[in-house]
């Protein structure tokens, strides 16, 4: 069975930097699309940033300039790099891949919670004021 792996999160001045990684367990890792959700207390689950089968990025425009999402499919890892961290950016960060997709994918599929069928528990990035 897949498991999704979240690590690398923890409590962080406003204007530091974070790195936080998901590990994939599973065979054909680079098959799937892969991206970063986050849940900040009382608020919806949203999207940050994902990565396509082919390296194509995208972010929402929250983060858009400060965060980075990267991925090697020899080590079958995510990471995402957050830097000039706001208080704003305190949530559960949660790792999400699709099902088998086709090697391009569109914003709007990368951008949709729809499109994952598999999660990571999450890991809390706390930004202090």
């Amino acid at each position: 069975q897949v498991q999704l792996l979240e690590s690398g999160g923890g409590l962080v001045q406003a204007g530091g930097s974070l790195r936080i990684s998901c590990a994939v367990s599973g065979r054909a890792f680079s098959d799937h699309a892969l991206a970063w959700f986050r849940q900040a207390p009382g608020k919806e689950r949203e999207f940050v940033a994902g990565i396509s089968r082919s390296g194509g990025t995208y972010y929402a425009d929250s983060v858009k300039g400060r965060f980075a999402i990267s991925r090697d499919n020899a080590l079958k890892t995510m990471s995402l790099q957050m830097n000039s961290l706001k208080p704003d950016d305190t949530a559960v960060y949660y790792c999400a891949r699709t099902p088998r997709v086709a090697y391009y994918a569109t914003q709007s599929y990368m951008m949709s919670q729809s499109s994952y069928d598999t999660w990571g528990q999450g890991t809390q990035v706390t930004v202090s004021s």
